[in-house]
């Protein structure tokens, strides 16, 4: 059987590089337990180096973890655009970011993974139209 793929979220990584956040002692549990790579997208790094610089952390960390191959970055939101627009006016109730959206749609296509997420939107996204997500979270 294949390893399971772990597609990581803003949550996580933002928990883990910076020590005053809710779930810091959480993300540094899970990730002392998972193989790299973890596999992520753009958008995610963008919301996660926003976030970090907003606490007044230096993102410099995550671009450390992508260089080091760490964190895989390898989705490239352009050959999905029907698929991310189908997700998001599907969620637009919650309403989902183009992160999450990218998220499902990689666990699309990406079919044994978890999603290491501390987003309780998680919870009701689906996958392949009503399939639920495997998740790696705190709840």
């Amino acid at each position: 059987m294949a390893a399971v793929r772990v597609l990581c979220d803003t949550g996580p990584l933002v928990g883990f590089f910076n020590r005053r956040d809710q779930y810091h002692l959480w993300a540094r549990e899970q990730f002392a337990l998972l193989a790299d790579p973890l596999i992520t997208c753009e958008a995610v790094i963008s919301e996660a180096v926003f976030l970090l610089e907003s606490a007044g952390v230096s993102p410099d960390r995550i671009f450390d973890a992508v260089e080091r191959r760490q964190l895989s970055v390898d989705f490239i939101a352009s050959d999905h655009w029907p698929d991310l627009r189908r997700l998001i006016r599907k969620y637009a109730d919650f309403p989902m970011s183009f992160a999450d959206a990218s998220l499902v749609r990689m666990s699309e296509l990406v079919p044994n993974c978890q999603v290491f997420t501390t987003d309780r939107h998680f919870r009701h996204y689906r996958r392949n139209g009503r399939e639920i997500i495997p998740l790696l979270a705190p709840f």
